[in-house]
């Protein structure tokens, strides 16, 4: 594989710092040991520019090139957080804090971005400015979105924004992308049913609220099948069931219900939106009870611009030979509040076969590390090219 030979020298750095940070996992915007070890490595790399704390716990550096004659200025972007899984990997560096795991390989990201930062503050061969991102909450907690809103595009001047993840099934190294929608607007469910609870042996004198809520998870599946269009990605996913009482002999007087909607365009999430009050408010009515419906529009579509994605794919077959097309991800990714302010692209870069991410046994392939570096400096490297 074509990688610089830096990033060979530094592997073992990398790796380190990797395996330190999914050592010590941080939730969310709780992650003051890994800023504050990003600010530091920053500073000592020579970062023109280091600040904390936007968006909450998020860091920026700021590198300038050799030369400013362009005026432009390219964001990197890599997440810092973990997930609030037990982690069951057996590695001698394995999660220290219960109960929180790198489950998502968000270590091996900011190691890498850390990694090309090193590399561009010593080389600097570059005409322009890099300023590079290390963003909290992107596991449900909207970090990029954040970031924003505290105005990091307009602050440093951001013309241009890349993001890189990894993705278990790829070859190590190996890189896929795609143009347009690639990741999946993801909204929040959270339904109460409230009816009359009282004796199991009476189902009479209650409405019953298990009964109810049973029918519109049931039925909201409906929205996939019988409302979007076919040809329109939409998973409509019930995760958690709970009702008040845990007595095997009562009727609860309220059930809440749990989950996901994720879909691929404006359309279908505002039919989506639509179809799951109309369900579960006439689902209850039918039985007698009420249901309260919270829709919480969560991340949008991430959308890779059509120029940006063209140079990240040109980028990645520099690197390793080849970049494929990627297919559409239901997963969310935040990422999309970046890419909605400013054109950019995001990148999946193979980690192996390895489990999948999410998993109690997922582990960030640490081989992937100069393949991910490398693709980081030529981004800049080649969009920032010196005067001949």
């Amino acid at each position: 594989m074509p990688i610089k030979n830096r990033f060979a020298e530094m592997h073992a750095d990398i790796t380190a710092w990797r395996r330190d940070i999914h050592q010590h996992p941080e939730i969310l915007f709780d992650t003051h040991r890994t800023s504050a070890l990003v600010a530091e490595k920053l500073r000592a790399f020579g970062c023109d520019e280091v600040v904390e704390g936007i968006g909450r716990t998020g860091v920026v550096g700021v590198i300038k090139g050799k030369t400013d004659g362009s005026g432009k200025v390219i964001g990197l972007r890599a997440d810092m957080d973990a997930l609030p899984i037990h982690e069951q990997t057996g590695v001698e560096y394995a999660s220290q804090t219960p109960n929180a795991m790198h489950a998502c390989g968000h270590d091996g990201h900011t190691a890498m971005l850390l990694g090309a930062a090193q590399y561009l503050s010593e080389t600097r061969n570059f005409d322009g400015t890099v300023v590079v991102i290390f963003q909290p909450a992107e596991e449900g907690g909207g970090g990029g979105r954040e970031m924003c809103d505290d105005g990091m595009m307009d602050r440093w001047g951001i013309q241009e924004v890349y993001g890189m993840h990894n993705w278990p099934g790829r070859p190590v190294g190996e890189f896929a992308i795609r143009s347009g929608p690639f990741f999946a607007a993801t909204d929040l469910l959270e339904i109460e049913f409230e009816g009359l609870g009282g004796h199991a042996a009476k189902p009479q004198d209650t409405i019953d609220t298990t009964l109810m809520a049973s029918h519109a998870v049931t039925m909201l599946q409906s929205i996939a099948s019988r409302n979007a269009d076919p040809i329109d990605r939409i998973v409509v996913s019930i995760t958690s069931f709970q009702t008040s009482s845990n007595a095997f002999n009562v009727i609860p007087q309220t059930v809440q219900i749990m989950g996901t909607v994720r879909t691929m365009s404006a359309e279908v999430r505002d039919l989506a939106e639509k179809r799951v009050t109309e369900i579960c408010e006439g689902v209850a009515r039918t039985f007698g009870g009420v249901a309260r419906v919270n829709y919480n529009r969560n991340y949008p579509v991430m959308v890779n611009h059509d120029a940006q994605t063209e140079f990240a794919a040109e980028v990645a077959r520099s690197v390793s030979g080849q970049c494929d097309e990627a297919p559409l991800v239901m997963g969310g990714e935040d990422f999309a509040f970046m890419l909605e302010e400013r054109p950019g692209a995001y990148i999946l870069v193979g980690n192996g076969d390895t489990a999948m991410v999410h998993h109690p046994e997922y582990n960030f392939n640490d081989e992937a590390i100069p393949a991910g570096c490398s693709w980081w400096a030529e981004i800049v490297e080649q969009r920032l090219p010196l005067a001949s």
